[in-house]
């Protein structure tokens, strides 16, 4: 029984590890300056994109490419800036985290 409840643990664990990793890489990469999961900071929360684009095929890379060389017009007229200094491989790490949230 022990065994059970301790192997629950860890699965549940190891589930939403991915989600803490993928905030921290947010931090890092400066993104949560102006954006937050559940709330709108500067731009819209995480969650507000991750609806918006729902069963857009095309979203991944429609988002990387806005998240890399900025954009204004899709949320309001408050400027999102370019973000050079995060390589393609995190921002495709935080696309489809923020794809991925409900």
């Amino acid at each position: 029984m022990k065994t059970s409840i301790a192997l629950a643990a860890l699965a549940a664990a190891l589930a939403v590890a991915p989600a803490w990793a993928d905030e921290a890489l947010a931090a890092k990469s400066g993104c949560l300056a102006c954006h937050a999961v559940d709330k709108k900071v500067v731009g819209p929360s995480y969650k507000e994109v991750a609806n918006k684009y729902r069963g857009d095929k095309s979203a991944p890379a429609k988002l990387e490419k806005k998240v890399k060389e900025g954009g204004v017009g899709v949320w309001g007229q408050i400027p999102m800036p370019p973000n050079t200094q995060v390589n393609d491989a995190d921002i495709k790490k935080l696309v489809a985290w923020v794809l991925s949230l409900k």
